[in-house]
């Protein structure tokens, strides 16, 4: 990534940004291999609708005009935070629209004002998918769309991940039962654990919170439990003497997802009952997913179910939804997958002479007929300053069009003759991202 003056605005380099775009790429095609539409919704919402959705919306962005004659209006706007709150909103204004379950995937900038560090940015590219129904949503969505983003992961041969889960009820009814009123600030001050470590969120529940050192340490017990068993979860949970109604319903919601993710994909959920998510919408699975052996990179994504974002008074949208941070899943993808040249071109077309540039152009045409990245030499310069400005630029191939057009592999310094009509370069030369294997690099 390049730096900038301008700190947590990225920019990239052209190489860098074809490692990018190949990701997207990827990652659009899982989506819509099961069945997500895309979508794109504008990039501002209302300061009222951004406010609403806890810790997060204290990051958000003002947008204001400097010629402001007509502007009150425009400073009650706020560029997104993330994508879930605009596609609620979209849903909510075109429901008569659209088919449900309504599946959606939506891959776009937003802004948070976060402090900028290695993989969190101010500025940075999501890619989301939602399904949402209309008044009622099956609960295996709450499975099939973690198992959606680890495919789409794993495609990208970065590793292993894993989706850790927990469930909002079980949160909810364990603190309830405990005696614990503010549920949503008990869950905001777990939801640090990561960063701020025990001590420090124990601290937070008794002093800011408000509670004793009873429920703290209980709260603190629980988040300690993970596994990948229904039954092992249950117990962990059920030997903390616990009991209530909204944790029997959190626990058997959790458990359903473990049981079949597990049956589907073993290894790929976990669950975390220390995860909470920060935002206030969510009300039954939450998801954070990491990457394996970049856990110091923190959550690359997260996500859950959320019953009463969407709504329209009369009726309710629940959904489910997913995300990944693009942007900070790029830092580590360029250290297994670094472009092999700054630009897509896969053969650079020799120019003889500017009188014979036509010939080059008709050689060029014929080989971008057939999907082959090609360009033509800015100048008629002599054969082996064209053969650096190839090189420089990481091209693979140089073409010299004639009655008997030869190809250079200027790699290998290999040259023959070939028909521009039908030669086809190896599908490794065709791009610049080769997304097929895992290629970290050693320590």
């Amino acid at each position: 990534m390049l730096r900038t003056t301008l700190s947590g605005f990225p920019e990239l380099l052209p190489s860098d940004r074809l490692t990018e775009l190949a990701i997207l790429d990827s990652l659009r095609a899982t989506f819509e291999c099961h069945g997500f539409a895309p979508l794109e919704t504008r990039a501002v919402e209302t300061l009222e609708s951004l406010a609403k959705k806890g810790e997060t919306s204290k990051e958000v962005y003002g947008i204001t005009r400097l010629n402001a004659e007509h502007g009150a209006k425009d400073a009650e706007l706020g560029l997104h935070f993330d994508l879930t709150v605009p596609f609620a909103r979209y849903v909510v204004e075109n429901a008569g629209h659209l088919t449900f379950p309504f599946k959606r995937y939506q891959i776009q900038k937003v802004w948070r004002g976060e402090r900028p560090q290695e993989g969190r940015y101010r500025e940075f590219t999501q890619a989301d998918i939602d399904v949402v129904g209309q008044d009622a949503l099956p609960a295996h969505y709450e499975t099939d769309l973690p198992l959606v983003m680890a495919e789409a992961l794993g495609a990208l041969n970065i590793g292993p991940v894993v989706i850790q889960v927990n469930n909002r009820r079980v949160c909810q009814g364990f603190y309830e039962a405990l005696g614990i009123a503010d549920i949503a600030g008990t869950l905001r001050m777990i939801d640090k654990l990561d960063k701020i470590g025990p001590e420090a969120v124990e601290r937070g529940l008794v002093d800011d919170v408000g509670l004793n050192t009873s429920q703290a340490d209980r709260a603190l017990r629980l988040a300690e439990i993970t596994g990948t068993e229904a039954a092992e979860v249950e117990d962990a949970v059920r030997a903390l003497d616990v009991r209530g109604e909204l944790l029997d319903i959190g626990l058997a919601e959790l458990g359903a997802v473990l049981t079949e993710a597990g049956a589907q994909h073993p290894g790929a959920v976990r669950a975390v009952l220390k995860i909470a998510r920060g935002l206030d919408y969510y009300t039954g699975s939450v998801y954070e997913t990491l990457l394996v052996g970049h856990e110091d990179l923190g959550s690359i994504g997260g996500g859950g179910r959320y019953d009463s974002l969407a709504t329209s008074g009369k009726r309710t949208f629940p959904g489910v939804g997913i995300s990944i941070g693009v942007t900070r899943l790029l830092t580590r993808v360029l250290q297994m997958h670094r472009a092999t040249r700054s630009v897509p071109t896969c053969v650079l077309v020799a120019v003889t002479s500017e009188e014979e540039r036509a010939r080059s152009n008709r050689a060029a045409a014929a080989l971008r007929a057939r999907g082959i990245p090609t360009d033509v030499a800015p100048k008629a310069a002599k054969f082996g300053k064209q053969i650096r400005h190839a090189d420089r630029l990481g091209i693979p191939y140089v073409l010299f069009p004639g009655e008997n057009t030869e190809l250079k592999d200027i790699r290998t310094g290999e040259q023959y003759a070939i028909d521009v009509h039908t030669w086809t370069p190896p599908q490794a030369d065709l791009t610049a991202v080769d997304l097929s294997e895992y290629r970290a690099e050693q320590a």
